[in-house]
């Protein structure tokens, strides 16, 4: 189970980041990525996707590190039962 969540948090992780960086676009126009949004002036219709693309980023990454951080506290548990 430890192993399985630890590895689940990495994928989640990876994926959030490549998310982070995939190109987002508003009809014709390139509106950039959630981590990097094209500079200037940029058409309204970008404001939602990288709205959107930043939620489903964070929402990834976060739930990552919540399986790294229940992947550790089950490891830390179970070392705990061992040495007692």
């Amino acid at each position: 189970m430890n192993k399985v969540l630890a590895t689940a948090g990495v994928a989640l992780l990876l994926v959030g980041l490549g998310l982070g960086f995939r190109s987002v676009s508003a009809g014709s126009f390139d509106c950039g990525s959630a981590f990097s949004p094209t500079s200037g002036i940029t058409p309204m219709a970008c404001d939602g996707k990288l709205g959107n693309s930043v939620t489903l980023v964070t929402v990834v990454l976060v739930a990552g590190v919540l399986a790294l951080a229940v992947a550790l506290a089950l490891k830390l548990v179970h070392d705990r039962k061992v040495d007692a």
